[in-house]
């Protein structure tokens, strides 16, 4: 008896719309770093060859506006390169497509813009502690391969590749002198099928093993052929190749019982199957826009022929070769017709200045846990100050300590708190908008161990935030921050408010998931959480501006009061369309149920 090898390869199988249940391979470890390596060197590469263009461009005038957008623009492709290529090119980056691996949602349909910003922004979580430990045992371990992403977008990489037409069943489909004089089948059907195994699976084995297995299985034969060749496995072969071309010959149509018939199936369909596998495999390279205007609804046509096809295999017991060069045929056809259209600028604004303030109102209660989580620490640091000043030098960076002691200095000359020269504005705004959003992403991203990674990021902004202002306050300067403050700082801190929340609202799915599995629950928060750094980067977009030019400039009080009052205003007018958003549909997009969820074998 020929014992099967344990398949140690992980599977996801999901039912088409055709009502037919594939078997796509997920994608390894291997594969995966191979991919992720590849994109690392495009981004080493192209940010050597912008670091060039940026030291050539910019020349005397480093602080001018072409410095401040570059500096925006290499953040925005370094944050962006994942999600941008995953959202667009179908749930491939570069590194992905040479790989032969693409990004899905765990129901088989390609990955929408949400679901890829949000698994690309938890790599932060998953790359803790360095270097990607957390992602890496998460890949090696999860039954489905998923990183924390993965599980937060409910997302899969597969192996997206079609395989070789005719290669995977070369040796089991691919008659050599189909004749109709051959006769029948000398073999049964469970005869043939142990013969097939071996020799589809012999050439995976090492000599020894080979050779001891042909032994045993030749001697099963060996009273029905007693001349044969000298060596067990050429006899096997010979016959094997005999046997099949007469279960592929004409003979074996008016036999009963049907002896034959998957060998006979396979042998009519192999052409059909070579011809749409040169069709998967530019759609899979170059999108279904390589495709004619004639040769889309062809290929359609010979997808769904070929998911026929693939459940006729099935139920005439094809063998394993030609099963797993039909699933990866209909996998690779299936992620071609069933992906989300790509999104557009109109669908991004939507979701920007609809959806987005609708998920904050949507999780207000742990905007509100997040903006406590903030106070209390900020007030606590005050009060420390207050009552113990000597304790600013063991709190506060020297950079704070210095500004607080020039203080008196600058109001005396008739400059404000961190006041900076016209030409350096603009890259000084671009510098804070950088940082601020890194910050909010730290912020939103570790909040999925359990919330406590919010938690700490919004307890140290709040202590500091506290202790600078007691400081100030003790040496007598606080209306000189708060001036500088009152422009950008309400905007500037409610979007780090909402980064907390979005992160503790993300890592309490964990343990109160409410009616939903935990899986199910992170999921379904995790596109509402996306949706609220969405509102967190526009907020910081316009606070950065602001901080950058009126509150680093030289601007007066009621200017700085003027903006501040507008900045109010905006973000009142912003949460106001949210809520009638939120009120002209019963539940927010984000938080629609996922849809039939697939099993992993």
């Amino acid at each position: 008896m020929i014992t099967q090898p344990v398949d140690f390869r992980q599977q996801l199988d999901i039912e088409t719309p055709e009502h037919v249940i594939v078997q796509i391979e997920i994608a390894g470890l291997g594969s995966r770093a191979l991919a992720a390596i590849l994109d690392i060197l495009i981004l080493l590469v192209w940010t050597y060859a912008f670091q060039q263009v940026s030291d050539a461009v910019v020349g005397s005038a480093p602080g001018g506006w072409i410095t401040a957008i570059l500096i925006l623009v290499n953040f925005a492709v370094y944050w962006g390169y994942f999600t941008g290529f995953e959202a667009w090119r179908g749930g491939q980056t570069p590194g992905k497509q040479l790989v032969g691996i693409r990004v899905i949602r765990d129901t088989g349909h390609g990955v929408t813009f949400s679901s890829a910003a949000v698994r690309n922004l938890l790599r932060i979580a998953d790359f803790l502690p360095p270097p990607y430990l957390t992602g890496l045992a998460l890949i090696l371990f999860h039954p489905r391969a998923k990183r924390l992403g993965d599980m937060v977008a409910g997302t899969v990489v597969i192996r997206d590749r079609p395989a070789p037409a005719g290669a995977a069943a070369e040796v089991s489909t691919t008659p050599s002198s189909v004749s109709d004089d051959l006769g029948a089948p000398e073999l049964d059907d469970a005869e043939f099928r142990l013969l097939r195994e071996f020799i589809e699976r012999s050439a995976t084995l090492d000599e020894a093993s080979r050779d001891r297995l042909a032994t045993r299985l030749a001697g099963r034969f060996a009273e029905r052929y007693p001349v044969r060749p000298l060596r067990d496995l050429m006899f096997l072969r010979q016959l094997y190749r005999l046997e099949l071309d007469r279960r592929q010959g004409r003979f074996v149509i008016s036999r009963p019982g049907g002896a034959g018939l998957a060998e006979r199936f396979v042998a009519q369909k192999q052409a059909r199957w070579k011809e749409f596998h040169t069709l998967a495999t530019r759609v899979t390279g170059k999108g279904l826009d390589s495709l004619g205007a004639d040769e889309l609804p062809d290929f359609a046509a010979r997808y769904r022929e070929l998911a026929a096809d693939l459940a006729r295999a099935r139920t005439y017991g094809a063998s394993t070769s030609v099963l797993f060069q039909l699933e990866r045929l209909v996998s690779s056809g299936h992620n071609a017709l069933y992906r989300d259209p790509r999104p557009t600028l109109r669908r991004l604004g939507h979701i920007l200045l609809r959806e987005c303030p609708a998920a904050i109102i949507t999780a207000r209660r742990y905007v509100l846990a997040a903006f406590l989580a903030f106070a209390v620490p900020a007030a606590g640091g005050f009060l420390l100050l207050r009552q113990q000043p000597a304790q600013a030098a063991e709190l506060l960076p020297d950079v704070m300590l210095l500004r607080a002691e020039q203080a008196r200095a600058e109001i005396a000359h008739g400059r404000g708190y961190a006041e900076t020269e016209s030409e350096r504005r603009p890259a000084m705004a671009s510098f804070i908008i950088k940082n601020n959003i890194l910050v909010s992403f730290i912020c939103f991203a570790t909040g999925v161990f359990v919330g406590v990674g919010s938690l700490l990021s919004l307890g140290f902004n709040g202590l500091l935030f506290g202790t600078v202002l007691g400081h100030f306050q003790n040496v007598g300067v606080l209306e000189y921050i708060l001036r500088f403050v009152m422009g950008h700082g309400f905007l500037e801190l409610f979007a780090i408010w909402v980064a907390g929340g979005a992160g503790l609202l993300l890592g309490l799915s964990f343990i109160i998931p409410g009616r939903a599995t935990r899986a199910e629950a992170l999921v379904q928060r995790g596109r509402i959480a996306v949706r609220m750094i969405g509102a967190v980067i526009l907020m910081l977009l316009i606070a950065g501006t602001i901080e950058g030019f009126v509150s680093a400039g030289e601007g007066s009080f009621q200017l700085r009061l003027f903006v501040s009052s507008a900045s109010v205003v905006f973000l009142v007018a912003y949460l106001l369309n949210g809520a009638l958003y939120l009120g002209k549909n019963a539940a927010p997009p984000a938080a629609a149920a996922p849809a039939t969820p697939t099993r992993a074998s």
